[in-house]
């Protein structure tokens, strides 16, 4: 089974239409990938920048989905592989939500520790 730019996009706004996408031309012919770009913007900020290849073998595909955060220029957060696009989103939000609970953790418990105990008589 061959991937298509235009289905390859309906897919990705069927998934993340909150996206505004851009999928890039194959570099060759024989090639077997197509990357897109999609974008969040508030005014002229990028909010978020999201990176999706899909790469197939016969019928078995693979998806490396990567995301950064503002900026146009901000770096990589973090990557996520699977087979499909939908459990490589969900496997980038997993991992940035537990990264976020391990933060916010450790971030109550210094405030806690700032927190001068009362006195007992």
């Amino acid at each position: 089974m061959e991937m298509n730019s235009t289905k390859f996009r309906k897919e990705l706004i069927k998934i993340m239409p909150g996206y505004k996408w851009t999928v890039h031309r194959k570099m060759f012919k024989d090639s077997k990938y197509f990357a897109a770009t999609g974008i969040q913007t508030a005014g002229f900020n990028r909010l978020s920048t999201l990176e999706v290849v899909v790469s197939w073998k016969g019928d078995v595909f693979e998806y490396e989905v990567k995301s950064s955060g503002f900026g146009l220029n901000a770096p990589w957060l973090s990557t996520n592989t699977d087979a499909t696009l939908a459990r490589a989103l969900r496997g980038l939000q997993n991992h940035y939500e537990a990264t976020a609970s391990m933060y916010n953790g450790q971030a109550y418990d210094l405030k806690a520790g700032r927190i001068k105990k009362e006195a007992r008589p």
